[in-house]
């Protein structure tokens, strides 16, 4: 009896898991991965919280527990990384993050004796690597990605220099940030637990933020100042590694430095390359035919195969190769134009469309939502004591978005209020 309780706990989170865009498919390794990281008791409780940021009032209601002991059930979810908290208006508040980019990495980032790690890594591996529906879904659910490449700041021209604009560049969110931490890399970690790492460093990826100010408060990431945060940049650029961050333009949460043959990001990327899983950099490298000496160094170099060699179609030498690049294909981060053996052969050039990247966290939350089907889920979050702040922000972004999104949001809330709100937005844009 006790086993079908704890099991049924999993299934609830499973389903308060899935009310999120980034979601996680139900199958019976999910249930294993969730069985390591909550107890069944904590899987009970955490099915019953909200999607949006609550404070411990709110989980003490929802819980029936007094605010002491909600409080402690939290602070030990947070300490292990399964609950990021934060401050808004100067009151402690929490969030449940996603399973990625969120809790699944988080118990990789810190190398200690909280969770079986290796036996983690084999279920991340085999949830991840082997079955295809969670990255399927979290890549590819619809047009508006997780994730973007930054461009490597090292390979623009300075002509490229003079257009690329601050939010393009990771030196810049490491410039701003109001917190950075430092943890382990999830994905080379979980590899090298199943001796498939390479020899790329471990301790590179970063948090800023409020999501690194819970991590490093917990001692899952070490916080460094922007000078070293720069330093780990530079290391990675050097390690021919891609900056792979939050897709937003403003408060990013993550920046992680990625391999071609670890990362979950990369690896997402060549599986379901022509579903475009990343959003890809404002640039694309051109290769100058003449000047190619087909020496293969940026084939090797590219983490998303979108590079490769074909005949250069030369008489006098007809074994004579040269490099192409797959636009396609191509998240336009520049590591290939680094390693050109000319020097003088490869340069990024603008791509011919800008790409479109959201604002902040709530406009990306909000577009996942609309197309993965979930707007309801973000808006009338019932298990929520009902936030007027939190409303405001959800349907602020809604605002901001092109007439044929906010009329995907319409459809999907059947919402005469939310339909008034949409018309009246679009008369007084019309007006303006």
């Amino acid at each position: 009896m006790s086993h079908q309780t704890a099991k049924e706990s999993y299934r609830k989170l499973s389903e308060r898991l899935n009310r999120f865009p980034q979601g996680a498919p139900p199958t019976e390794l999910l249930f294993r991965i969730l069985e390591v990281l909550f107890s069944p008791e904590e899987a009970e409780l955490v099915s019953l919280l909200p999607i949006k940021p609550f404070n411990v009032k709110a989980a003490a209601h929802v819980w029936k527990k007094t605010e002491a002991e909600a409080h402690a059930v939290l602070d030990t979810l947070a300490s292990r990384g399964m609950m990021l908290d934060t401050e808004i208006d100067g009151e402690q508040a929490y969030v449940m993050p996603p399973p990625m980019a969120g809790f699944f990495e988080f118990s990789m980032m810190r190398i200690g004796d909280n969770y079986d790690q290796k036996l983690l890594a084999e279920l991340y591996y085999q949830y991840l690597n082997v079955e295809e529906d969670f990255v399927r879904e979290l890549f590819t659910g619809g047009e508006t990605q997780l994730g973007r490449a930054f461009v490597n700041e090292a390979a623009l021209t300075a002509e490229n220099t003079v257009h690329v604009l601050d939010y393009e560049r990771a030196s810049e969110v490491v410039q701003t940030a109001s917190h950075i931490g430092v943890g382990t890399c999830y994905c080379r970690h979980k590899m090298e637990h199943l001796g498939r790492a390479c020899d790329a460093p471990l301790d590179i990826c970063m948090t800023f933020n409020s999501t690194a100010r819970s991590l490093i408060k917990h001692g899952i990431a070490r916080q460094v100042d922007a000078n070293e945060g720069q330093e780990l940049l530079l290391r990675a650029i050097e390690g021919n590694l891609v900056q792979f961050g939050e897709n937003v333009r403003e408060q990013v949460s993550f920046i992680c430095n990625c391999c071609g043959c670890c990362c979950e990001a990369m690896l997402a990327a060549k599986r379901f390359a022509v579903l475009n899983p990343i959003a890809t950099t404002n640039y694309l490298p051109e290769i100058d035919e003449e000047k190619c000496s087909g020496c293969g160094k940026c084939v090797e170099a590219c983490p998303v195969e979108a590079m490769g060699l074909v005949a250069a179609g030369d008489p006098k030498k007809p074994k004579r190769r040269k490099a192409r690049v797959n636009e396609d294909l191509c998240l336009g981060c520049g590591v290939c134009v680094r390693q050109c053996g000319t020097a003088v052969a490869a340069k990024l050039i603008s791509r011919a469309r800008r790409v479109i990247t959201p604002v902040n966290t709530a406009h990306r939350t909000v577009l996942m939502a609309i197309e993965r089907g979930k707007l309801q889920e973000l808006i009338f979050d019932n298990q929520a004591l009902f936030s007027h702040r939190a409303m405001a922000a959800i349907l602020g972004a809604i605002l901001k978005l092109p007439p044929v999104k906010q009329a995907m949001a319409n459809r999907q809330m059947k919402s005469r209020y939310l339909e008034q709100l949409l018309t009246r937005h679009q008369f007084r844009h019309k007006e303006a």
